[in-house]
């Protein structure tokens, strides 16, 4: 179990430059996924909106159309795009973490 956070260590923490950039560089990749996520979303209930035709195409021979591999690809996108964010929540952001903490023990 953690200490709780005193109001020194707080303003020790947030006034830390390393601290602003993990804040900024979070952001910054936040924004660049939402986006991603959004555009592919939003694309995809478009092409079912204004070209229902395209996405009812079939592929090949078989009753399988075009929209199938089209959502699929929404699902698994969003999948990977948690799984960037989570590997660099994971490697980048938690190191910065911890090298705050450690300046704020200081």
């Amino acid at each position: 179990m953690t200490a709780p956070v005193t109001d020194s260590a707080y303003e020790k923490i947030s006034s830390n430059p390393k601290f602003q950039e993990l804040i900024a560089q979070r952001a910054k990749l936040a924004r660049i996924l939402s986006i991603l996520i959004l555009g592919i979303y939003f694309g995809f209930i478009l092409l079912v909106a204004y070209a229902p035709g395209f996405l009812g195409t079939p592929l090949g021979s078989g009753v399988t159309t075009i929209g199938v591999p089209v959502g699929v690809f929404v699902i698994v996108a969003a999948f990977v795009l948690t799984g960037v964010y989570v590997a660099k929540a994971n490697t980048t952001f938690d190191q910065m973490n911890k090298e705050i903490l450690e300046d704020a023990q200081r």
